[in-house]
């Protein structure tokens, strides 16, 4: 019986090439675009899992009440860890660490490599799940000079030495390390991510600032004991940071380490529940949603091929067939044509798999050995068989024997309007992607033009290494000798990011308990000009600034908090003798590119406590030939370092990470919805022209044009599509409204996007039915009337 089924399925798909050949590429399109989109939701969702103590382990983030806003962060004082796992039971262990990666320059033999890590406590190897497959925790940090280091790292540094523990590597031409341990590599979706790490000591002992409790400036990791209750601890911390600084407006708290990826969104002090996990559930949606309109096309196919299959049916329900029977054959042909699309689907992920990780970034593999996999590939097929062969199998199973048998044809009424609205949902579907994809474009676009206040095109950024700040001078003459730069200066952190703030300034005027969050900059003279930063009133900072730390330049939203009137002359305190405003700079965006900057203090200081180097280009002038002239300077000034340089229009635009990848793969789903749809509407389009044949060679004899027999075939369709637009429209613009509410700074909704949305849409399919209704037209009507 099974067997004879098979053979009747079959029969079928080769009687209807075009029809199968629709259903099947459309069906396997649908699968392979679902199947990549949920390797990406499955690592994104897996972030961690690497780590066994990823159900006990938490970092510490702190709140910090502020006038405008309450700022929640990663940056703890350097005595916290210490503190509160003496004061508080439950917790088990703590682990502090550096911040931000560090780049460092380790020497071996005669090459040298930059490589990034972190100094951590060693306790960090009883928090994550780090494997030695050299060396071992316990004499990891055992000397003071000790690093150790990850294979990738060890290939990159000693080749295909067997064994490198012990060997020595020389650090910033400063210092000789001894590697202690090697360590596996870290998986890719792993939230700590570093090629080396160093005893916290190190970084201690070189920070004096981290001994205060009011200096924020290191990452505090947390391991709770079996059965501790992360809310009772949190009532524990709470005013824990008051107790050991007078005045302090911040609270710490808990924030598992099953949440770092996933819903890492806060406002107001507390998790909004929004973050990465958004956009994980939108693309869910959407893979269902391209499955869905993948299922619409078989649907529609199988019941507009109905009349064909009547009287196999008529005739196998007069020889005892029940409806259940007929059921169960229709949709184990349903599932037989899914599985072969799901095989074809294979084939398309395996080409298309390269292509889609340079989208998105990731290393993602199919996994074909993974038992996971394979289940819920067959999960997918298998619903995508159901859907799809479920309303053909108990419409074609409900056909009345007698009536099909004696030729009368079928109304089927019914299911035409099921059909028409099948083909609605379809591009009502792709038409809502279309408009989503567009205001997408345009928010990235919107923030990108943005005015910044500083001038990021042709802005050179270079770490400062070696002995370059001790060089400076020289080095900014020989610069400015190249002809290929406008100027150089200096800054402790990086323009376009967040830096160091304080609340701690006080001046005339200042409201009693106002707690104002005010970013530090600390340059060398000639940094506005270099930054594209315009000095609005008084003067720019000079050499004779840096002695004595007692000028400053702030910026407008600082001078307008101090009150009406010019803010040049006026003071700042902050513990130490009075400042002095000597000049006012424009606002400039920088940390949050879309929202509002905090106020920003200026001071001039020696260029060796700086970080980074910036070098303005001449505008119009060769960027190549330039950068190979600075890269000939800094060489002839710091021969010890590789030439290492970034543009700040390229960080720029690393802030848009994210919504660059919506916006990417939203035009790919859009165009893979168009596609199916069109697929779908192309057999449909068919079905109706072969089903109208002898209608329209009674037209053509009848004297009707080959264009009016096109129109009257495409408007039945244009008609559909119309009525998508309308019900597309209101549902994409309320999505939007919505998810522009995230973007403090954002483009507002147009009336042309819809109409661009429609007009494409319309032409898409106008194009789609066009050419079968062209085909229809301009056939022999002779051929099409030679039976009757």
């Amino acid at each position: 019986m099974i067997k004879n089924y098979f053979k009747i399925a079959f029969r079928g798909l080769m009687k209807n090439k075009g029809y199968s050949f629709l259903n099947i590429f459309g069906l396997a399109i649908g699968i392979a675009c679902a199947a990549l989109i949920f390797l990406w939701v499955e690592d994104e969702v897996s972030y961690d899992n690497n780590n066994l103590k990823k159900d006990s382990v938490y970092l510490l983030r702190e709140n910090q009440q502020f006038d405008t806003r309450v700022f929640t962060h990663s940056s703890t004082p350097g005595l916290l860890g210490p503190s509160i796992q003496n004061d508080v039971p439950g917790i088990a262990n703590t682990c502090r660490m550096s911040e931000m990666p560090a780049s460092l320059l380790f020497t071996v033999g005669n090459n040298s490599f930059f490589a990034k890590g972190k100094y951590a406590e060693n306790s960090v190897f009883d928090l994550f799940t780090l494997p030695f497959v050299q060396g071992n925790a316990k004499g990891a940090f055992a000397q003071l000079h000790s690093v150790v280091i990850t294979e990738k790292t060890a290939k990159k540094f000693f080749g295909n030495e067997e064994n490198v523990v012990g060997k020595t590597i020389r650090v910033d031409n400063k210092q000789d390390y001894v590697v202690s341990g090697v360590l596996k590599d870290l998986p890719t979706n792993s939230t700590m991510q570093f090629e080396w790490l160093m005893p916290f000591k190190i970084y201690f002992d070189q920070s004096p600032w981290l001994k205060f409790w009011g200096s924020n400036a290191l990452n505090t990791f947390v391991e709770l004991k079996p059965g501790a209750n992360p809310e009772t601890i949190n009532k524990q911390l709470h005013g824990y940071i008051e107790k050991h600084l007078t005045g302090a407006k911040s609270q710490v708290f808990l924030f598992s380490m099953k949440d770092w990826h996933l819903y890492d969104e806060f406002d107001g002090g507390k998790k909004t529940g929004g973050g990465q996990i958004q956009y994980v559930r939108l693309f869910t949606i959407t893979a269902w949603i391209i499955l869905f309109i993948a299922c619409i096309n078989f649907m529609n196919l199988a019941t507009a091929r109905s009349e064909k299959r009547a009287r196999e049916v008529g005739v196998r329900k007069v020889l005892g067939a029940e409806k259940r029977t007929l059921v169960l054959q229709f949709i184990g042909e349903a599932l037989f044509m899914a599985f072969i699309s799901a095989i074809i689907a294979l084939l398309f992920i395996l080409l298309a798999l390269p292509v889609f990780n340079t989208l998105v970034q990731k290393q993602l593999s199919p996994g074909l050995g993974n038992p996971y996999h394979i289940v819920t590939l067959i999960a997918i097929t298998a619903v995508c068989g159901l859907v799809a062969g479920s309303y053909p199998s108990l419409y074609l199973s409900s056909f009345n024997p007698v009536t099909v048998l004696k030729g009368i044809k079928l109304k089927g009424s019914g299911a035409a309007v099921i059909r028409k609205g099948l083909v609605v949902m379809q591009f009502t579907v792709s038409i809502v992607l279309i408009i989503c994809t567009i205001i997408v474009l345009q928010q990235i676009q919107h923030v990108k033009t943005r005015q910044l206040g500083l001038n990021k095109d042709g802005l050179v950024e270079l770490n400062l290494e070696g002995q370059m700040g001790q060089n400076f001078n020289s080095i900014k003459q020989d610069l400015l000798n190249t002809g290929a730069v406008d100027n150089v200066a200096l800054s402790d952190y990086s323009t376009i990011h967040g830096g160091n703030n304080t609340s701690g300034f006080e001046w005339d005027g200042k409201p009693v308990g106002s707690n104002v969050l005010v970013s530090i900059r600390n340059v060398t003279p000639g940094f506005m000009a270099t930054s594209g930063i315009k000095i609005i009133e008084g003067r720019d900072l000079t050499i004779a600034d840096t002695a004595g730390l007692n000028h400053v330049l702030v910026t407008q939203s600082m001078e307008k908090l101090m009150g009406k009137g010019s803010a040049v002359g006026k003071t700042l305190r902050s513990g130490g003798p009075a400042i002095t405003i000597v000049g006012v700079v424009n606002d400039y965006v920088y940390g949050n590119m879309y929202g509002k900057p905090d106020p920003v203090a200026f001071f001039s200081v020696p260029a060796e406590h700086a970080r980074f180097m910036y070098i303005r280009l001449k505008p119009g002038g060769d960027v190549e030939k330039a950068i190979t002239s600075i890269g000939a300077v800094i060489k002839k000034d710091n021969p010890a370092y590789p030439f290492n340089y970034k543009f700040v229009d390229d960080e720029f635009d690393l802030f848009f990470k994210t919504e660059m990848l919506v916006s990417k793969l939203s035009k790919v789903f859009a165009g893979l919805a168009i596609l199916i749809s069109c697929l779908g509407l192309f057999g449909l389009a068919a079905y109706t022209a072969e089903r109208r044949v002898k209608e329209i060679g009674i037209r053509k004899v009848l004297g009707a044009s080959a264009t009016g027999l096109a129109g009257l075939l495409s408007k039945d369709f244009l008609q559909l599509v119309l009525l998508s637009c309308l019900l597309a429209f209101p549902l994409a613009y309320l999505e939007m409204q919505n998810w522009l509410k995230h973007y403090e700074y954002h483009v507002d909704i147009h009336w042309w996007v819809f109409v661009v949305a429609g007009t494409t849409a319309v032409l898409i399919a106008l194009i789609t039915v066009s050419f079968q209704s062209v085909k229809a037209a301009l056939a022999n009507p002779v051929k099409s009337l030679r039976s009757e």
